[in-house]
């Protein structure tokens, strides 16, 4: 059987096993037996493409591989649920004091009290959701 034919199996059963490992290595050394594949269809001899294999599969693992890494694990997670409400701006309806208050947050209203007991916020005014206890929002007011 061919030398090219060869590495070019060689490579694509790296490449299906990369499909289950997920890890961004088996596809490196696939590039490397591709490059090995091209090597020898050119007819460069064995050890030569053996050195072709090893040279494109160790600089993608060094350079390519960190890249691809990053980019795939770039991006913070979706905040969702009460999560996503803090650190939100929220308007003031009904004043906000230590018994209760309303605010309005993404569209919805809330029950609020102010983060710092013995604050009372006005009807109108802007504030930052800090947390949120039970179905209460605990707010700031905004400078």
């Amino acid at each position: 059987m061919r030398d090219w034919l060869l590495w070019l199996l060689f490579g694509v059963g790296l490449a299906v096993a990369e499909l289950v490992s997920l890890d961004l290595v088996l596809i490196m050394l696939a590039a490397g037996a591709f490059a090995a594949a091209g090597g020898a269809a050119l007819g460069l001899p064995l050890l030569f493409q053996g050195l072709v294999f090893a040279i494109v599969s160790a600089l993608a693992l060094v350079l390519i591989r960190p890249v691809a890494r990053a980019h795939l694990e770039r991006g913070a997670p979706l905040a969702t649920g009460i999560a996503a409400l803090i650190g939100k701006d929220a308007l003031v309806l009904e004043e906000v004091g230590d018994g209760s208050g309303l605010v309005k947050i993404a569209g919805e209203q809330w029950t609020a009290r102010p983060f710092q007991d013995g604050q009372v916020i006005e009807p109108g005014a802007t504030v930052e959701v800090i947390t949120i206890q039970g179905a209460t929002a605990l707010v700031w007011r905004k400078c």
